[in-house]
């Protein structure tokens, strides 16, 4: 557990959760996740791990969820909630991360995320390097009648497509980007917690 004057970050609990949720949907409001609401927390399975940050009334004001897979752990979300943001609250939830991290062994923390400058620049600024990319492409009627129907050629008879999303290849962004209103680049930041045995001089 770590502890300063405003705030505690510590392991979720199960009581966390309705402080979690609108920790969560009002972090992404301003983001390029403004539509991924989530009803219930989301489960992560051991040896993944939780974290939140708690202000000093109880609330949760920062999340921070990391899957593990072998010796790579996966900051599944990461949210801090609009009125504590530019306050650390993430770098302490990354700190709790990486000592988690260490704690497991894990060779290293990653992440992917679409096209936010301000997530973007955090990530850069806390050591994480870039590296694939691919696309989240909505096709979605409330933009243009007949955007759905230029991404999906058939559907279902009696089934009326309203709006789909769909994974595309980084190459095909400037045709896709004139054919639907919203295209974001989805891109992995990995930083390494510690070096494998072949890295070590």
């Amino acid at each position: 557990m770590t502890r300063t004057a405003e705030y505690t970050v510590r392991e979720y609990v199960s009581s966390d959760e309705p402080s979690w949720l609108r920790c969560r949907v009002l972090s992404f409001l301003t983001t390029a996740y403004f539509d991924d609401v989530a009803t219930s927390k989301p489960h992560i399975e051991a040896p993944g791990f939780e974290l939140v940050a708690i202000s000093a009334r109880g609330i949760v004001v920062g999340l921070m969820d990391v899957a593990v897979n072998n010796t790579e752990g996966t900051i599944e979300t990461v949210a801090v909630h609009p009125d504590h943001q530019r306050r650390g609250v993430a770098s302490m939830l990354l700190d709790g991360a990486t000592g988690r991290g260490h704690a497991l062994d894990l060779v290293a923390l990653s992440a992917w995320t679409r096209d936010d400058s301000t997530t973007l620049r955090w990530y850069r600024a806390m050591g994480f390097t870039e590296s694939d990319h691919y696309l989240h492409v909505f096709a979605d009627r409330s933009s243009d009648l007949g955007e759905p129907a230029r991404a999906v050629e058939r559907t279902r008879p009696g089934l009326d497509l309203m709006s789909a999303f769909l994974h595309a290849d980084l190459a095909d962004e400037p045709q896709l980007r004139k054919q639907f209103a919203r295209v974001h680049v989805c891109r992995r930041f990995t930083r390494t917690i510690r070096q494998t045995s072949s890295h070590r001089a």
